[in-house]
């Protein structure tokens, strides 16, 4: 019945803030944002389920915090009460600091609670470890769960709600990156806990946000990695929209992609249309009714390869064809502008406003070039091409994209750009004579500085390694120093590796931070207070706390714990 349904409205990846300095795209995400939320609102659901990147950037602008925030008060708070009966302890499944779901707040009438998981653009970072939904748990307009304190050792327990006699149990996997993900799982440290009572009364639902496909043969978690006890897997981070359910015949669970809320690149699978799941629970079965996305911009694309393609048939053999194989390509990214066109007037149908002009589109065109030998295909410079449609597409840069048949020397130039920062360090320095500087830890830093835009990490991480090594060459003995003082620097550097290794060293380099501006400051004479030396500040480190150990068993199995540690949840 009615009452005893749990319905969800499931999302992921909106990258709220993605381009926002275009000056024709820089509304896209946060508009489709709103449009999900009204959509709860309209279909008045019991809760909104976010798998992952609801931030495009790790340090949100002003502005999409501000869209976020409002979009979250006009359609979710209000003085219809939630039916969701809140069964766990909230400190265990929230986080230290939180006393209660937010929907049980005094001081806050929630009508739709939203639960969100991070991604791998929204995730902690910096001192204290916070991420943006951090800011928004505080403000009490989201219920932040399925945090990876220790990634190397991870303990998903799931949020139980109730309505009538439709039990669910959440799980939530937040992002670690995906070769660390997938070498936790395979050393059977993720540990998955049930409900200790009524266990097999409760739908399991587990939110996550990974690599879903095997893009190298450690970068991803592959299904039947998961517990079988699951009942539906909802998968964050890809952006193609698979939002039908597919059972993984293994397992005996069903995934639903939802896909992302607007593309944030120019590929087949970010064209597909963009919809949002409403997720029916009732007892231990499921429906999924899809909703279409309305205020996405539309999106075509094609790809040609011009030796096959019989428009451009003999071209090849001409001499100066670029003219006429520019102004063949001009006439097929025309059909598809009006391709484009038709498929946003086919979406609205009539219910667009009088006044509302159809969003210029997203067109990408991939153009094989290659000729046979002894001919070849003259192609427009790519941007000057892409600039004649200015004023009708969105993408006025990057219209178009030649490339030309892979060969074995590009595809192996093609690996270099795959390889990640840190292991790009680590090959740097193995064939230097540094003895210092610590590798892994040196890479971590500079991964931090490119992909996180840490603009302090590299510099805080030479200050603790090299304070780190001075202190310890201080205390050792004149003939020590004397004897051989490059085997105890060798010594300290292997020490600081193996720190890292077991984590601790990333923990130390959390122990500074910037000091206040001083009153008087003044940059512009004095420049940027944070690029002063004086600026940091050393803070006492607190010991680690010891991890508890499991009270009953646990088994293995494919690459997963289950635990009945938490039999006091219900």
């Amino acid at each position: 019945t009615e009452e005893d349904t749990i319905r969800i409205l499931v999302s992921t990846d909106n990258h709220v803030g993605y381009a926002e300095r275009d000056p024709i795209r820089k509304d896209d995400s946060w508009r489709t944002f709103d449009e999900i939320m009204q959509i709860a609102k309209g279909q008045d659901v019991d809760m909104v389920l976010l798998g992952g990147d609801l931030f495009h950037d790790n340090k949100p602008s002003r502005k999409s915090m501000y869209q976020v925030i409002q979009s979250l008060r006009k359609n979710c708070l209000g003085m219809k009460p939630c039916e969701l009966e809140f069964l766990s302890d909230p400190q265990e499944v929230f986080g230290a600091s939180t006393d209660c779901v937010n929907y049980q707040d005094p001081d806050i009438n929630i009508s739709i609670p939203v639960f969100s998981i991070h991604g791998n653009h929204d995730d902690p970072s910096g001192d204290g470890h916070y991420c943006s939904l951090d800011l928004l748990q505080a403000a009490g307009l989201v219920n932040y769960f399925g945090r990876v304190p220790e990634a190397d050792n991870i303990h998903v327990k799931p949020v139980l709600l109730r309505k009538g006699e439709t039990k669910l149990a959440l799980y939530g996997l937040s992002n670690v990156r995906d070769e660390r993900m997938h070498r936790t799982f395979r050393d059977n440290k993720v540990h998955f806990y049930r409900p200790g009572q009524q266990r097999n009364d409760f739908f399991n639902l587990l939110t996550l946000h990974q690599n879903h496909y095997a893009h190298t043969p450690t970068s991803y978690v592959s299904e039947n990695m998961l517990p079988e006890f699951m009942d539906l897997v909802i998968w964050g981070h890809e952006h193609e929209c698979l939002v039908d359910p597919i059972k993984n015949d293994i397992t005996n669970f069903h995934v639903i992609q939802p896909g992302s809320s607007i593309a944030t690149s120019l590929v087949e699978g970010e064209a597909v249309t963009k919809k949002v799941a409403i997720l029916n629970i009732t007892g231990r079965r499921f429906t999924v009714d899809k909703i279409p996305l309305k205020t996405v911009r539309p999106f075509v694309t094609r790809e040609v390869v011009l030796a096959e393609d019989k428009r451009f048939k003999g071209l090849e053999k001409k001499q100066d064809n670029r003219q006429e194989v520019t102004k063949r390509l001009m006439t097929i990214v025309e059909e598809m502008i009006e391709q484009a066109n038709a498929l946003w007037e086919s979406t609205h149908g009539g219910d667009a406003a009088e006044d509302e002009e159809t969003p210029l589109p997203l067109i990408r065109l991939k153009v094989e070039y290659t000729a046979p030998e002894g001919s070849k295909f003259d192609v427009e410079n790519p941007q000057r091409f892409s600039n004649r449609f200015a004023s009708r597409v969105a993408n006025q840069n990057d219209v178009v994209y030649f490339y030309r048949k892979k060969t074995a020397v590009t595809k192996a130039l093609e690996s270099v750009d795959t390889i990640k920062v840190d292991t790009l360090v680590q090959e740097y320095f193995a064939q230097q004579s540094l003895k210092i500087l610590p590798q892994a830890p040196f890479g971590d830093a500079v991964n931090q500085f490119v992909n996180k835009d840490d603009k302090h990490a590299v510099e805080m991480f030479l200050l603790e390694s090299l304070s780190t090594q001075v202190k310890g060459l201080l205390q050792l003995d004149d003939e020590k120093v004397t004897d051989d003082l490059e085997a105890q620097i060798e010594e300290y550097r292997k020490v600081m590796e193996k720190d890292f290794v077991i984590g601790q060293h990333k923990q130390a380099q959390r122990k500074r931070r910037f000091k206040p501006k001083p009153n008087g400051w003044d940059s512009d004479v004095d420049g940027h207070w944070h690029a002063q030396p004086e600026a940091l500040e050393e803070l006492v480190a607190s010991p680690p706390q010891a991890t508890s150990k499991s009270r009953g068993g646990a088994r293995p199995t494919s690459g997963v714990v289950f635990s009945g540690e938490n039999e006091d949840m219900l």
